[in-house]
């Protein structure tokens, strides 16, 4: 299999118009556009957004992140055949779900190739919501060390590992490092209540203390639907990651929307249903990787310990995992998206060529 041709895994080098520096994460990278571009675009193609909208260029590459590192492949393999595109169909997907059950939009205005968003420009609330339907993972790590109390509710004693919860249970933690909050540590991905959020609304960056509430029930309304939609597939909803942020519409009112992913394997654990009855986990999801790096590297704590990063930092630069292993992850990456969109995920030999030449020859985007 050629498999290296198949890979992105540099999204932020693309000769895309742009005056600000390119902003680039693990995984995806952004190009703002020019205010003109922006415009044009809006006219131009017709999005539903306002006519002075900010737009960018959001690129997925095929890199894969856990536990805060990038990992690569033997033979020169730097990231997962297929991933980027399986998480922007599932992504897409979920958002097209979403609007259509009237719950909220998402900041996706076009979706010009498997690895391309059109992107208008949100204002970040503050808060990664995670919502957990199973005790698992590092909750599950926590409650069978004593802890009871998670984000300012109390569960009952007597839980076993991978139950599903009484309850769905919301645990949201800061995006970014806030300051100043009482009660709020000043480092990222800390836990906070609930209250936490209504008193300090606006330092999480909600509009108003109303929007509390907003961005609860859509969180619950979001995962009800994608729970309901796995079922039919015999897919179990274990937890996921939320986030949302708000645009102006054409209408020019503000409005809180979905943003970044959802419901993907990156953001999300799900669950093969028949083995779970059957007493057996088996992860559709980025945690079956992450769990195969526990399993792989000699010391697993150093995967563990945020004290230890220089040390994880230095493990993931000098392993190569074996070619066989990206192969299994790009295999359920896709096995995934497809099974939700019911599409084909189609994977290019040379996508850096493709979304050159369609940002080229449909939007006028690409450098001279």
């Amino acid at each position: 299999m050629a498999s290296t041709p198949q890979v992105l895994a540099v999204a932020d080098t693309l000769p895309i118009k742009t005056e600000q520096a390119v902003h680039s994460g693990k995984v995806r990278s952004v190009y703002w556009l020019t205010q003109a571009d922006s415009e044009r675009l809006i006219k131009t193609h017709g999005y539903d957004v306002a006519p002075d909208a900010p737009l960018a260029i959001m690129v997925i590459s095929d890199r894969i992140s856990a536990f805060e590192c990038l990992w690569k492949g033997q033979g020169g393999m730097a990231g997962v055949p297929g991933k980027g595109a399986a998480l922007n169909a599932i992504s897409q997907h979920w958002f097209e779900q979403f609007k259509q059950a009237g719950l909220a939009d998402s900041h996706i205005v076009d979706v010009p190739h498997p690895l391309v968003w059109i992107v208008q420009k949100a204002q970040p609330v503050m808060v990664e919501a995670i919502a957990r339907q199973y005790i698992t993972g590092s909750m599950w790590r926590a409650y069978s060390k004593g802890e009871r109390v998670f984000c300012g509710i109390e569960l009952p004693e007597g839980l076993q590992r991978d139950q599903r919860l009484p309850e769905l249970l919301i645990t949201p933690s800061t995006k970014g490092i806030m300051r100043g909050i009482p009660g709020v540590p000043e480092a990222d991905d800390v836990n906070v209540t609930r209250q936490q959020l209504i008193d300090n609304w606006q330092a999480f960056r909600f509009q108003s203390v109303a929007d509390v509430d907003r961005y609860e029930t859509l969180l619950r309304e979001g995962f009800a639907l994608i729970d309901q939609r796995l079922q039919a597939l015999d897919q179990i909803f274990v937890d996921t990651k939320f986030e949302f942020g708000y645009v102006k519409g054409a209408d020019g009112n503000q409005r809180l929307i979905y943003m970044d992913e959802v419901g993907t394997p990156d953001s999300s654990r799900i669950w093969e249903g028949d083995a779970y009855r059957q007493g057996q986990v088996v992860e559709r999801s980025k945690e079956e990787f992450r769990q195969l790096l526990l399993n792989t590297v000699p010391d697993p704590d150093v995967l563990l310990d945020k004290s230890r990063m220089d040390e994880r930092f230095a493990l993931a630069a000098e392993l190569e995992l074996p070619t066989e292993v990206l192969l299994q992850v790009s295999a359920t990456y896709t096995g995934v998206a497809e099974r939700i969109t019911g599409r084909e995920i189609q994977m290019s030999d040379d996508p850096r060529s493709e979304i050159i030449e369609i940002l080229a020859s449909r939007y006028d985007l690409i450098k001279s």
